[in-house]
């Protein structure tokens, strides 16, 4: 009974068997962009690190960093600084940058990543604007870019800071700021200048109304940090989320699409 079953299967027609599709290995520079924005990395610092990743390969006439090791590093920060003239500051991004690919991405702890020497930024003192000179200054400034600038003054933001600022971490009631994921990623408050706030209200009028119009023609949408546009599909269109100071134009976000 149980020879005959097997024979009615032998006798089927043969089906080939499925295969997994081929995937190809991400190349290098692929394999670093993972390793960034697996780790919610800023997009320039990605841009950043893979500038001077490819520049290293070049240097050294495309030999595959997995074959290179501390001479070569150094050598090519040393071209940085003495061929380049680049700033301390310069130097120590691209060795970030490479201490990151060998880290991170080759899977390399080798003793020599840690002696590595740091080029040492020079210390100097910051040069402050009078009062007389800041005002000077926002005489040149006019419209949309003059209340930023004066924001920029008034309230302490850093230029991206400022760029990115949304409408819901303006608090009029209390006068101040949040600034959310600013520098070492970090959340801070800081004061809306009594003097700028009336001027900034009138203006955030006029986003308001300009966004309600860009709803009207299915646009009126921002990007969202992390995964928040994934786990809130409607959210970008929200007014709370959209920025204080947006394009002067529709586009087309060249990561979500």
């Amino acid at each position: 009974m149980f020879e005959g079953g097997l024979a009615q299967f032998e006798s089927f027609p043969c089906v080939a068997e499925e295969r997994a599709p081929y995937f190809p290995a991400p190349r290098l520079l692929d394999r670093v962009r993972i390793a960034i924005r697996t780790r919610h990395l800023r997009p320039r610092t990605e841009e950043a690190y893979v500038f001077w990743i490819r520049r290293f390969i070049l240097f050294h006439r495309k030999r595959h960093p997995a074959d290179m090791a501390a001479p070569e590093v150094t050598a090519f920060l040393s071209s940085l600084a003495v061929d380049g003239h680049v700033a301390a500051s310069t130097q120590n991004q691209a060795l970030c940058a490479l201490l990151f690919l060998y880290r991170h991405v080759l899977g390399t702890e080798l003793p020599w990543l840690d002696d590595l020497v740091r080029a040492k930024r020079p210390a100097r003192l910051p040069v402050v604007l009078t009062c007389e000179e800041v005002a000077a200054v926002l005489q040149h400034v006019h419209g949309v870019k003059r209340l930023a600038a004066a924001l920029l003054y008034g309230s302490g933001l850093r230029l991206l800071e400022c760029l990115r600022l949304r409408v819901k971490d303006v608090d009029f009631a209390r006068n101040e700021i949040i600034v959310r994921a600013g520098k070492g990623d970090r959340d801070r408050r800081t004061m809306l200048p009594v003097a700028l706030k009336d001027a900034l209200e009138r203006y955030v009028e006029t986003v308001r109304r300009q966004h309600q119009r860009d709803l009207v023609a299915d646009a009126g949408w921002v990007a969202l940090p992390h995964a928040l546009g994934r786990k809130y599909p409607n959210a970008g269109r929200e007014w709370g989320w959209q920025w204080v100071f947006p394009a002067t134009r529709i586009y087309v976000d060249a990561e979500s699409g």
